[in-house]
């Protein structure tokens, strides 16, 4: 356990679960997201479905992960109009839950559990998807990087909460 995870596990015991409100994957690199209802994480790759499986297993990036409130803060930088959770490239989007808390923790969504490995920072293409500003309006919005311990499925709905593995003798 690093000290990042030590220190913030220290704080976050007793943080609310959260609730997954979007799926996304790309079928190919620059494709189009497509919106899912369910998938399943496989553990060392990412999301079926997703081209990411296709890198390097054991990536720290497999999947992303994005919230509701991060997306609608983005939109206000942006002047105040809406943002789609696919403009933003991420695989997963969260709500009800306080995305930065998750950082260096491991936590279940439906029955797959992720540890977020580091912030998903912008890229360039902010600037195509949202426009001129696009990039500035997401800096420390930009979500957590995650890679996937345990395989599972996820729907929309799942629960996102903490988990300790205490929880798999219940």
């Amino acid at each position: 356990m690093s000290a990042q995870s030590k220190l913030f596990s220290r704080y976050v015991n007793h943080l609310p679960p959260g609730e997954l409100s979007w799926i996304g994957v790309r079928p190919g690199r620059r494709m189009a997201m497509r919106a899912l209802e369910q998938t399943r994480a496989v553990e060392s790759l990412g999301l079926e479905g997703d081209h990411r499986m296709e890198k390097t297993p054991g990536s720290a990036r497999q999947v992303t992960l994005i919230s509701e409130e991060f997306i609608q803060q983005i939109g206000h930088y942006l002047g105040g109009i809406p943002v789609a959770p696919a403009q933003l490239r991420r695989n997963l989007v969260v709500k009800n839950i306080n995305l930065n808390a998750l950082r260096y923790q491991i936590f279940q969504i439906g029955d797959a559990v992720f540890e977020a490995t580091a912030l998903c920072h912008p890229c360039s293409r902010m600037e195509q998807e949202l426009g001129k500003g696009g990039l500035s309006a997401m800096l420390g919005h930009g979500g957590l990087c995650c890679k996937v311990l345990v395989s599972g499925d996820i729907r929309l709905g799942d629960e996102i909460r903490l988990y300790t593995p205490q929880q798999s003798l219940l």
